[in-house]
């Protein structure tokens, strides 16, 4: 491995709090007659909600069940519809038939306030919105451990400028010099981060390994060669583990994760390709 990308929520940055939080505080400007739940401090102009009052509410678990199964700011609002109406939506082909309901102008509308939205908050209440996201355990030390090794690179859906400054809050931005943070804006699919990547710094997409935690994106980058792993640490359930290990990508745990990547694990074959088939 040579060039090693991450996801950034739900890989390195445990999120959910706060894209739940913003998503509710979208959801209500948009939508201010389809309340979905209490509304938090932050959403009355005062400061961000702790994350212990955010992961209490009940609304919270379905938020979290459905993460895997988006990809970008505007699916937080297929989420919360859906679970305004109690639908069910147990796998892919579900949520993608939702979400083909809803108008596509609103989706982008939804889109665009969620980043104003995420701004605000940020800029009203720094500390407060930071602690809605912190590190995962153990990441930060780990890539630390590994940054002489490979070049790590980010490759995310989040804008450049939240990365920036929680990768300053997490101790680790200067693992991430510059061009090696692709946002939204690199495109939509995690595959476009990763052809970029291995534009800009030379690396065969053999040599590549990228960290995710949803199996939709590694599928697309699984057509490009790379190596594949799932952060089982994330948002993932039984569901994405298991179609992930049918796939042939590396499922990995906080617990076994530097191993897997930087080394071999005793109980896993070593270097599986994105798209190859367990021995």
């Amino acid at each position: 491995m040579q060039l090693l990308a991450l996801d950034f929520d739900g890989v390195i940055s445990d999120s959910a709090p706060e894209a739940f939080v913003v998503a509710l505080h979208t959801w209500r400007a948009l939508c201010p007659e389809r309340p979905l739940a209490p509304e938090f401090g932050a959403g009355r102009g005062g400061p961000a909600p702790a994350r212990a009052e955010v992961t209490a509410e009940p609304l919270y678990a379905g938020f979290l069940e459905l993460m895997p199964l988006g990809n970008r700011a505007e699916d937080y609002a297929v989420m919360l519809d859906a679970l305004e109406a109690h639908a069910r939506l147990p796998d892919q082909a579900g949520y993608d038939a939702w979400r083909d309901r809803l108008p596509r102008e609103w989706l982008r509308a939804f889109h665009k306030a969620f980043y104003k939205v995420r701004a605000a908050l940020s800029d009203a209440d720094p500390a407060g919105w930071t602690a809605l996201m912190g590190p995962y355990p153990e990441l930060p030390a780990i890539l630390r451990r590994h940054a002489r090794e490979v070049v790590l690179a980010i490759a995310t859906a989040k804008d450049r400028r939240s990365v920036a400054r929680l990768l300053r809050s997490y101790g680790i931005d200067d693992l991430f010099s510059e061009g090696r943070v692709l946002d939204k804006e690199a495109g939509v699919a995690k595959a476009e981060h990763l052809a970029l990547l291995h534009e800009r710094f030379g690396v065969p997409f053999a040599e590549i390994t990228f960290v995710e935690d949803k199996v939709n994106h590694l599928d697309g980058a699984a057509r490009l060669g790379v190596r594949c792993a799932l952060a089982a640490w994330g948002y993932n359930g039984p569901r994405e583990i298991a179609q992930a290990r049918a796939r042939g990508y590396l499922v990995c745990s906080l617990a076994d994760v530097e191993a897997q990547l930087f080394g071999k694990a005793p109980d896993l074959p070593g270097g599986l390709g994105c798209g190859a088939s367990p021995s």
